[in-house]
């Protein structure tokens, strides 16, 4: 569907299947200020691409593990002009922090990794030992 200005427009169901997420999820980030969609006559939701754009963004902000707040910061509300520097110093500034979040889990799942790799190998030693201990002692029984 157009409007009066030739720019294709669409309804919360044609960004919601086309996105993979639900309409109640778009409403939520309407809600939050996220996105501001137009109204029809009949007060009816319809989208711009701009606002599928900035949906877009939102949903790999959240891919990458940004809460919603630090996606607003990112990217600006929805009723204010972010200029794309401030944008790009927001996301660098978030993203280092992201990666950094990101490098020192990694390292606690490594020593994480290790413990649990140590606590395997004394724990099938000592299974080793005990089932040595119960086969000669069966063999003994036995005789």
């Amino acid at each position: 569907m157009s409007d009066e200005k030739n720019v294709h427009t669409f309804t919360i169901s044609q960004i919601a299947d086309e996105l993979d997420i639900s309409t109640r999820t778009i409403r939520f980030y309407e809600e939050k200020g996220l996105i501001k969609p137009g109204r029809t006559a009949g007060n009816q939701r319809i989208y711009t691409p701009r606002n599928k754009a900035r949906l877009k963004l939102i949903l790999r902000g959240k891919r990458f593990g940004f809460s919603l707040d630090e996606i607003s910061e990112m990217i600006g509300m929805a009723d204010t002009d972010m200029d794309e520097l401030a944008q790009i110093e927001k996301s660098l500034y978030f993203g280092e922090a992201k990666l950094k979040e990101i490098q020192d889990r990694k390292k606690e799942l490594s020593l994480l990794e290790q413990d649990i790799l140590a606590t395997r190998k004394k724990l099938l030693q000592r299974f080793r030992e005990l089932k040595h201990t119960a086969t000669t002692n069966n063999k003994k029984e036995n005789m």
